[in-house]
């Protein structure tokens, strides 16, 4: 399978180091492998054979400000993405710009002019899939095209595929999910050491585990939006972010959880979708959950997602702590999947 990938970030990186890595374990699965173009913002490399994951990833590793005009190699340089258009030499475009929840942009452009001229599409890219799904997906069915959006609700938590693949069939009525791994392992932290919210998100982020300004995850954000496309997907609704209530857990004290634990209960950030007819009622908030409750094990970088349906009852899914390496490997389980002959859509 021949790819071109978008975007230069963190995910990428582990990405390209993860197919290096991993090409044995990738060939078992009747899939090959071959990046024929990086791009960002910078410009973008193209080689027709394929370019030398090895070599390029040691010039990532030795490079911590990325122009791509600096990896002199005999490849084009200055490729962009009408080239890929152009050219039309890919089977799959890997969409992983940053997220922008405006209005979704330069992503969602790449998306609709990769699957408008029949190459099927992988994204982490969350704002595409927020505001556009619906249009995206009728543009990928119409051209009998994948798009593969495994990474946008939960990274190597398979929330979205598990709702799809292993829900299908049945009518989910309730959706529930502790959907953000930073916001999790503040609150395990709090709740375990006593210590205050702004030194708990300080070791988050010596761990690399929150973001320099945390705010998307830590004022509810991130779930929100994780839990917006779980909606729209499943429920085939089409929601935005202004319908949902939205709190997050920068008020939270360490005497609420230390009192919560006291009486075998945690309180943690719950997105939650309850269809009402033809009606979906969203929010996000902290919760105290109880001991019977499956979500109750999701601790630390892990998250989770309980599905409620009419006939396959309920299925919970449980793991898939954060960080790039993970997501970078959800992005390559839809790649494989998509690659086994499901469309995703």
């Amino acid at each position: 399978m021949d790819i071109a990938i978008i975007g230069l970030g963190g995910v990428s990186r582990a990405f390209l180091s993860l197919v290096e890595e991993k090409n044995d374990d990738i060939s078992k699965t009747g899939l090959n492998l071959n990046i024929k173009y990086v791009l960002n913002s910078t410009g973008g490399i193209y080689n027709k054979n394929g370019i030398d994951l090895n070599d390029f990833n040691r010039f990532l590793k030795d490079t911590n400000h990325i122009k791509l005009s600096s990896y002199k190699r005999n490849y084009t340089q200055n490729a962009n993405f009408d080239l890929i258009l152009k050219n039309k030499d890919v089977d799959l475009v890997v969409e992983l710009t940053q997220t922008n929840k405006v209005d979704g942009e330069p992503g969602l452009s790449h998306i609709t002019r990769a699957l408008e001229n029949g190459i099927s599409v992988v994204t982490a890219n969350k704002g595409p899939i927020m505001l556009a799904y619906k249009e995206l997906k009728s543009l990928a069915n119409r051209n009998g095209l994948s798009l593969g959006i495994g990474c946008t609700t939960g990274g190597a938590l398979p929330s979205i595929n598990a709702g799809m693949i292993d829900m299908a069939g049945a009518h989910i009525n309730k959706i529930e999910g502790i959907l953000n791994g930073t916001s999790n392992y503040i609150l395990k932290e709090i709740e375990e050491k006593g210590i205050a919210f702004s030194e708990a998100l300080k070791m988050a982020q010596n761990m690399g585990i929150a973001e320099k300004d945390p705010s998307l995850d830590v004022n509810g954000w991130d779930t929100a939006i994780k839990l917006l496309i779980l909606s729209n997907v499943l429920f085939d609704s089409d929601r935005r972010l202004d319908d949902i209530s939205v709190q997050g857990i920068t008020e939270i004290t360490p005497e609420e959880l230390i009192m919560a634990r006291e009486n075998n209960r945690k309180i943690r950030l719950v997105g939650k979708a309850i269809r009402k007819k033809d009606d979906v009622e969203l929010s996000v908030e902290l919760v105290s959950i109880d001991i019977d409750n499956p979500l109750y094990s999701a601790d630390g970088k892990n998250k989770a997602v309980r599905y409620s349906s009419d006939t396959l009852g309920e299925l919970t899914v449980i793991g898939g702590a954060s960080g790039l390496v993970p997501a970078a490997a959800s992005v390559l389980r839809d790649i494989i999947i998509i690659n086994n002959g499901y469309k995703f859509n």
